[in-house]
């Protein structure tokens, strides 16, 4: 997760709050006189959205592990172009391309990780990593979708669109039930004020959740990712009319590929021992400081680090003469250190 994760917790209250006031408020009445399933599937539901929210939130996208330094500093050796002049001349922009189902594919070279990206990896801004099959960073979820989270937020996004419908629905239903026993809906509205609020919720929640479900069952269907769809890499708004090298040929074959291939191990290694950057002074183009000689120790009779020794400054006044000691004098006076009135 990332440190800026308000919206997260924002997202956790919203659903718990609302959960909570349907359970305590609708389903008593709906157990009674509708059926006994409705509080246990809208329990169901409850608990897988929230698994999977979590589950996004609190695993690893597929975060690329940074360039040591000596593989850094192997990397800038091997993209060094010797015998060139710095001031006119511009170094060529870092990418190697690979070829994938016979479509050539960019690897970018990345300045904060010092690694050439794998294909379809993107550097986040929000995270400030380098994440492997980079989706988009969700700041409602708390953390990037990529490779090793993209399907557990498709389930969320699915069973939070059929949680909010089932609240809706059933809330609307919960309201018109009792206005059948009452004068009106807006006595039942007076008798049940937190349906009103659960249905204003979920009625405006409904649209955004269900639009952006479908859109990623678009691309899920496609084998693409929001970073790809929105740069256009492989349609013809790119003006270069690629073809989606990553797709498996079929709508069936892609969705299987996304959401029912295997879960890809994280390249991180979480026991390992973090190594210090070296010091600011140790980096390449610093400005080293000028050794200096170690200073002596403060005599006890100094004052501000200088040393008052009479005897030696009797000795050093005695070798001048008097013309130079009195310019020696005044100069001294106009420093603070004697004052003319003492001479």
């Amino acid at each position: 997760m990332t440190r800026n994760n308000g919206v997260f917790y924002f997202t956790v209250v919203l659903i718990v709050i609302t959960s909570g006031l349907f359970f305590a408020f609708d389903c008593p009445y709906l157990f009674l006189n509708v059926s006994p399933a409705v509080p246990v599937v809208a329990a169901w539901l409850f608990i897988f959205v929230m698994s999977s929210l979590l589950r996004t939130a609190f695993s690893d996208p597929g975060i690329v592990p940074r360039a040591s330094l000596e593989e850094a500093a192997y990397i800038e050796k091997t993209l060094e172009t010797p015998n060139q002049d710095t001031q006119t001349y511009r170094p060529p922009p870092r990418v190697k391309e690979i070829t994938i189902n016979g479509q050539a594919v960019k690897l970018k070279f990345c300045f904060t990780c010092k690694i050439f990206r794998p294909p379809r990896a993107s550097h986040c801004s929000m995270c400030d990593n380098c994440v492997e099959r980079f989706d988009h960073h969700c700041p409602w979820v708390g953390n990037c979708v990529g490779k090793r989270n993209y399907k557990f937020f498709f389930m969320f996004l699915v069973s939070l669109s059929i949680y909010c419908s089932y609240l809706f629905a059933f809330v609307v239903t919960h309201l018109v039930m009792l206005s059948q026993g009452e004068e009106s809906f807006i006595s039942a509205m007076k008798k049940s004020p937190a349906s009103i609020l659960e249905a204003i919720v979920c009625f405006f929640s409904i649209w955004s959740i269900v639009g952006l479900t479908g859109f990623h069952s678009y691309l899920v269907a496609s084998n693409q990712t929001t970073n790809e769809d929105i740069k256009g890499s492989f349609s013809s708004r790119s003006g270069q009319g690629n073809v989606n090298p990553f797709s498996e040929g079929s709508v069936w074959k892609n969705c299987a590929a996304v959401l029912c291939g295997p879960f890809h191990p994280s390249l991180i290694n979480r026991r390992g021992v973090i190594i210090p950057e070296p010091p600011a002074s140790d980096k390449y183009g610093a400005v080293r400081p000028v050794d200096t000689a170690p200073m002596s120790p403060v005599a006890p009779n100094s004052k501000n680090g200088v040393t008052h020794d009479a005897k030696k400054a009797e000795e050093h006044s005695n070798l001048l003469p008097k013309d130079q000691e009195q310019d020696s004098l005044q100069a001294d006076s106009e420093r603070g250190l004697v004052k003319l009135s003492s001479v």
